[in-house]
């Protein structure tokens, strides 16, 4: 099992970080214009599922496969999304997803006056905490692919 990338994006659609670990294939365009797509993809995801929903969805969209990798999706209250891609045999990251907005972004974004909030996140401090917890999950290994 294994992670492959993370985004975060804000409420407007920037894309405020990017990691990747374990990508085998790039998408053949420019970082910006993945971003795009991935965050296009997730407006459209959300709304089919909330007009498609025969059922009032408290938590919304979660999660996604193909045949080849699993989307998991987490949105916070003030509209912050993170979005990580994992090959098929990892659970649902939703608490995963919490607590990397939690103990993570909030401690060191949001807390940190110096962090301008929409913008790139540009603190090595949150870069380095975010590369050690996901390395340290159950499910991520570094030969998988």
């Amino acid at each position: 099992m294994t992670v492959h990338n993370l985004y975060i994006f804000d409420r407007n659609g920037t894309c405020l970080h990017y990691s990747e670990w374990n990508r085998k294939k790039q998408a053949g365009i420019s970082k910006e214009e993945e971003y795009k797509l991935m965050y296009g993809m997730l407006f459209s995801i959300r709304s089919f599922v909330s007009k498609m929903s025969p059922l009032d969805m408290k938590d919304g969209f979660l999660a996604f496969q193909t045949s080849r990798y699993k989307l998991h999706y987490y949105e916070t209250p003030t509209g912050v999304k993170i979005v990580m891609n994992t090959d098929l045999g990892v659970p649902n990251c939703r608490d995963v997803l919490h607590q990397i907005y939690s103990t993570l972004y909030v401690e060191y974004i949001v807390k940190n006056p110096l962090c301008p909030l929409g913008e790139t996140l540009q603190s090595e401090l949150f870069s380095s905490r975010l590369e050690s917890f996901i390395r340290a999950l159950p499910f991520f290994s570094a030969r998988a692919g």
